[in-house]
């Protein structure tokens, strides 16, 4: 069963949020991420911040898509600060940043509303401005940076300095072999929490953010035969910033959700949903350059019930099939949406691209295909 909930913004938001800031992934090597990350996924690396500028602990590079950021970091010595991060999790994301207009106030109202904090409202000062800056937990080892960068020019923080691409594509979008981005923007970060705390998770980001529970997803919706998860999507005001979060569900083997809490050693962001405005184009640049989707088997897309209930959209359906893109619609409009495979050796994090038409759903139509593509990849590593 599946239910969209809360829809009225409020005109007290008690923590608002202009949008997702930057996600910090912890890696093992941030060189070789850094470089996956831009060929891959077509990123330019604008800024770097490391021993040669005085950080002895860490290498960050820092790569954009659009609006879309991710800080990639790497402990450059062993017992280097989240060096033990990685140990526990491989690479994973540590930090969800939110940009907010006032990093002083929504610290004070999350930590009285119960949520720990972890580094209390500072500035951080260069010759481009200033930063403010706060931090709080969320679930597992997962941080919320609140960060307000109204007053700073720089490339990215204090002690960063721009720097050119990793990978030249210029060359490729010039010659139209390459669209200019992959993507946009971060869609939605889903989290896995362990079983029996989702709910609490729910009720966290209500009362220490003001979010509310834009929909949830439970019961057949959400599985196969042989595994099971439960779902519920939390997202503030405006729908700019969107976490759903999954608990297991007792089924006859392994979920999804119970493996990828095995692997990643508790509960973590499980993967990011990046927007794009041209999903074909977007995988055939990824998939040409390295990026590996999930399959989706021929049958999903001969089913007559899925062609009716979707009716026309903007690529054939034949060209999805080629692609393994999946798409669902709603009563807003419909969505085009794939899956990669784990981007590490662990079975854990993954990214989801999305291109939405309308649509301000999640693709529950796939849950199943999806969810079966990702136990045929379960089974292949014996975790089912």
């Amino acid at each position: 069963m599946t239910q969209t909930l809360e829809n009225a913004t409020s005109t007290d938001d008690v923590f608002p949020v202009k949008g997702v800031d930057h996600l910090q992934f912890l890696v093992g090597n941030a060189k070789q991420a850094a470089h996956y990350y831009s060929t891959a996924f077509g990123m330019t690396c604008v800024a770097y911040r490391g021993p040669e500028q005085g950080y002895r602990d860490h290498a960050e590079y820092v790569l954009v898509s659009g609006n879309a950021r991710f800080l990639i970091t790497g402990a450059v010595h062993a017992g280097a600060p989240g060096s033990d991060h990685v140990a526990k999790h491989s690479d994973g994301i540590r930090d969800i940043a939110l940009a907010v207009p006032d990093v002083d106030k929504a610290y004070a109202h999350a930590v009285s509303a119960g949520a720990r904090g972890v580094t209390e409202p500072h500035d951080v000062k260069d010759e481009h401005g200033t930063i403010r800056v706060a931090a709080i937990s969320t679930y597992g080892d997962t941080l919320h940076t609140l960060i307000d960068r109204s007053g700073y020019e720089g490339p990215f923080l204090p002690g960063f300095v721009a720097r050119g691409p990793i990978v030249d594509r210029q060359p490729a979008i010039d010659a139209g072999l390459q669209p200019k981005r992959y993507f946009q923007a971060v869609d939605h970060v889903v989290g896995n929490v362990e079983l029996g705390k989702m709910d609490e998770w729910v009720e966290f980001y209500r009362r220490v953010m003001g979010f509310t529970n834009m929909a949830e997803f439970i019961g057949d919706d959400i599985a196969t035969d042989y595994s099971a998860l439960m779902s519920k999507v939390v997202a503030d005001g405006t729908r700019k910033v969107k976490f759903p979060l999954n608990e297991p569900a007792v089924s006859q083997r392994k979920s999804q959700i119970d493996e990828y809490l095995e692997f990643y050693g508790g509960p973590g962001a499980q993967h990011v949903a990046v927007a794009t405005n041209d999903i074909i184009a977007s995988v055939d640049a990824m998939r040409a350059a390295g990026c590996e989707f999930l399959d989706t088997p021929d049958s999903y897309y001969d089913d007559p019930e899925l062609r009716a209930r979707i009716g026309e959209v903007r690529a054939p359906i034949e060209e999805l099939k080629k692609r393994s893109i999946l798409v669902d619609r709603d009563e807003d409009g419909y969505l085009l949406q794939i899956f990669t495979r784990p981007v590490q050796d662990r079975p854990t994090v993954f990214f989801e691209l999305i291109e939405r038409h309308g649509s301000l759903g999640f693709g529950k139509g796939n849950f199943k295909a999806l969810f079966e593509a990702i136990e045929r990849e379960q089974e292949l590593r014996g975790n089912l």
